[in-house]
């Protein structure tokens, strides 16, 4: 089993950027392919944001953030990034990463504001 702890949230201005980190502990992210995925204000469920795939290091995103959000992992540090560009209001919402191919192991997640 693997502890996800995520990292790096905040309030910024519409077009600011923030950078979230996922430290992993019990067992190593390359293990793993990885998600972020995020819950929006108001809503239920989570919404899927970015993958990156173990090995291949290939990535996948959401179309709503495909251009501005960058997935990365660096193994060494047993650790996942997200670097959130652009960051516009839409984008606010509890940011988690988890284990992916199925989603578990979640983080407790962070919280990330864009004022207008």
């Amino acid at each position: 089993q693997v502890q996800l702890v995520e990292s790096g949230g905040g309030v910024v201005q519409a077009g600011g950027s923030l950078r979230l980190t996922c430290e992993a502990s019990g067992r190593s992210v390359s293990d793993y392919s990885m998600d972020w995925f995020r819950r929006k204000p108001g809503n239920q469920a989570r919404e899927w944001v970015a993958q990156i795939m173990k090995s291949s290091n290939v990535t996948h995103y959401a179309g709503s953030v495909k251009g501005r959000f960058t997935i990365s992992r660096d193994d060494a540090k047993n650790t996942v990034y997200l670097q959130m560009n652009n960051l516009q209001p839409d984008d606010t919402a509890v940011y988690y990463c988890c284990v992916a191919l199925p989603p578990k192991f979640w983080g407790q997640g962070t919280q990330v504001t864009v004022s207008s």
